[in-house]
């Protein structure tokens, strides 16, 4: 199916009321999986799973038809195998979804400088600014998803509500494919059937504590006193599961969150204690947390490792730079440093891991250098790697000692 043929279905809709009910969900449908779909349209139909096919491996995304057999994302992929043996499996390509989802940012900016990134496949948006310029909120999320369908050739759920909680659960509720407008005089009625762990901040422990108050509904919760919630559930947490279960919810449309921080890590398909491996994989690591830091025009200042072992204990190692960076070659030489410092050379580990924290603008950055200290050119260098990458791919040019054959890790 070409993209132009990719046409939103009708709109599923609680009500037709979208008075007082600024605020959109645009949540991508089954976004990975879509995307490789767009040129493998033969699979369109069929259970398809995108994750790293190895024993260790996780399931980033599945289409509708592989969830009716149970499988779901982060769930291991040795388990998703088993649920759906005939599922399809493709590998994922990072670069690609990271190229539809700017894409898709830029599509909702072009509706209202009101939008809230909560992931690379959805969004919050207040278009409150824009009905007199584009109609009333339910006609602006339609053109969203037809602009959506029509320009990346995947589809995406909107729902439209007073409230940011209301609008994530109405475009929940019409997946896949789907536009749900929850009237402001409804949201009580829309939400009181639901389970209790619909509600944000309703774990396993949080289900089990209300389920001995005999709560199993949103409109159970809303019946015990706020007084109540408090005792058993905390200050905090009380107050919040009351507001929610009435359908309060005061936090507006953030458009402009700064990243606290960015990291990247690898799970081994096979335990690894070679020191050698585990810093060709920290080398990869740096590279890629360097060239999303320039990317998102971010230097920082304090790096970081993670290192699980064999036996699932992870500990975290962390140095503060002298001054910020988006320098690769920088990133690699402190995190190779503290994988050295930390006792576990030659020990058996699953997962290394490296993040960058402490995030400033790169265009305020200006290295001082020492006395007689030359300039390395290494920043221009990895710009011009950044540059090739778009034109040619991500692994147009790589560090030497990256340009091998893969040694079988699986990418999270």
């Amino acid at each position: 199916m070409s993209r132009k043929q990719q046409v939103p279905r009708p709109v599923s809709a609680l009500g037709t009321d979208d008075t007082g009910c600024p605020i959109l969900h645009v949540d991508m449908d089954a976004f990975f999986a879509s995307v490789e779909l767009r040129e493998r349209p033969e699979l369109r139909g069929l259970p398809v799973i995108v994750g790293a096919p190895g024993p260790r491996g996780v399931v980033l995304s599945a289409t509708y038809e592989a969830r009716r057999f149970g499988v779901h994302s982060a769930m291991p992929m040795i388990r998703a195998r088993r649920l759906c043996p005939r599922a399809v499996i493709i590998p994922p390509s990072r670069g690609k979804y990271s190229e539809v989802s700017r894409g898709v940012m830029e599509i909702f900016r072009t509706f209202t400088p009101e939008v809230e990134p909560i992931a690379s496949d959805e969004a919050f948006m207040d278009v409150g600014g824009a009905r007199r310029r584009l109609g009333p909120p339910a006609a602006i999320a339609a053109m969203i998803r037809e602009r959506v369908a029509g320009e990346h050739g995947i589809t995406c759920s909107v729902g439209v509500a007073n409230s940011k909680f209301v609008a994530k659960l109405a475009s929940q509720h019409c997946k896949p494919d789907g536009l749900m407008v929850v009237p402001a005089d409804q949201v009580v009625d829309f939400l009181h059937p639901l389970p209790i762990a619909a509600l944000w901040g309703v774990g396993e422990r949080t289900e089990r504590s209300l389920a001995r108050l005999g709560v199993r509904t949103v409109g159970d919760l809303a019946k015990i006193p706020v007084e109540t919630l408090r005792h058993e559930l905390g200050q905090a947490v009380g107050t919040h599961l009351a507001a929610l279960a009435w359908g309060r919810d005061e936090r507006r449309v953030t458009p402009h969150t700064p990243d606290k921080s960015i990291g990247a890590e690898e799970t081994f398909a096979t335990d690894v204690d070679d020191p050698e491996r585990i810093h060709r994989e920290l080398l990869r690591l740096s590279e890629r947390v360097a060239a999303r830091l320039r990317q998102a025009g971010h230097a920082g200042r304090t790096v970081s490792v993670k290192l699980r072992r064999a036996d699932f204990t992870t500990i975290s190692r962390s140095r503060t730079l002298r001054e910020p960076t988006d320098v690769a070659r920088v990133l690699y030489a402190t995190a190779r440093d503290l994988y050295g410092a930390s006792g576990l050379l030659g020990v058996r580990l699953r997962l290394v891991g490296v993040r960058v924290e402490n995030l400033v603008p790169a265009s305020g950055v200006t290295r001082q250098l020492g006395l007689g200290e030359r300039e390395t050119g290494w920043r221009e260098a990895e710009q011009a790697m950044d540059r090739a990458a778009r034109r040619f791919g991500p692994d147009a040019v790589l560090p030497a000692s990256l340009v091998r054959p893969s040694f079988g890790e699986i990418d999270l």
